[in-house]
């Protein structure tokens, strides 16, 4: 098996997407209340905007060094 190319996955947007989608499901599955989904979705997606810039700048400034 191939390894896991971490930055690639952690700066795709249909991964960040896939993992909103996945615990929306299971927060709406367990009857949690909606204003509390929706807040987690946006923390999720803060997060993932805030990784993906980071992980695409460091990768933007190492390719300046090259």
């Amino acid at each position: 098996m191939d390894k896991i190319n971490w930055k690639q996955k952690l700066t795709s947007r249909k991964f960040w997407a896939a993992v909103v989608t996945f615990v929306s499901t299971i927060l709406v599955a367990f009857g949690v209340p909606d204003m509390t989904v929706e807040q987690v979705t946006a923390v999720i997606t803060a997060g993932a905007s805030m990784i993906a810039y980071i992980i695409g700048e460091g990768l933007v400034d190492a390719a300046r060094i090259k």
